[in-house]
């Protein structure tokens, strides 16, 4: 697994991590069943702090990304090619509307007009 974080960019390292893991993971370079770092040494390899890695981890964990084994680990999950790809464009959509000022309850009333419309 390679991540980086730059510590000039706008972008919150946690989201820095998140992206570079989703996108591993979409590009098939971690595969289900991979074993990601624990909190502690990913934290430590990348100058951050634990909890900065465990928001990470939560944050992937609740899009389905990865799961949580208690004292085992976290581990990439399998997921099939439609529910990544739809994934990755929620996030898309998500990171432009709040680059334009929009509420979460506006962007969620948009996207089920936008369903209703097909």
């Amino acid at each position: 697994m390679r991540l980086s974080v730059d510590a000039t960019s706008s972008t919150p390292p946690f989201e820095q991590v998140r992206a570079q893991v989703i996108a591993q993971i979409e590009a098939g370079e971690l595969v289900a069943g991979t074993r990601l770092p624990p909190v502690r040494a990913l934290a430590t390899e990348l100058g951050l702090a634990a909890n900065t890695v465990a928001r990470t981890y939560r944050e992937l964990e609740e899009a389905g990304y990865v799961e949580t084994r208690g004292r085992a680990g976290t581990f990439v999950k399998g997921a099939d090619a439609a529910s990544a790809r739809a994934a990755g464009a929620a996030r898309t959509y998500v990171e432009t509307v709040r680059r334009l000022g929009v509420s979460a309850d506006d962007a969620v009333e948009l996207v089920r007009a936008a369903l209703r419309d097909r």
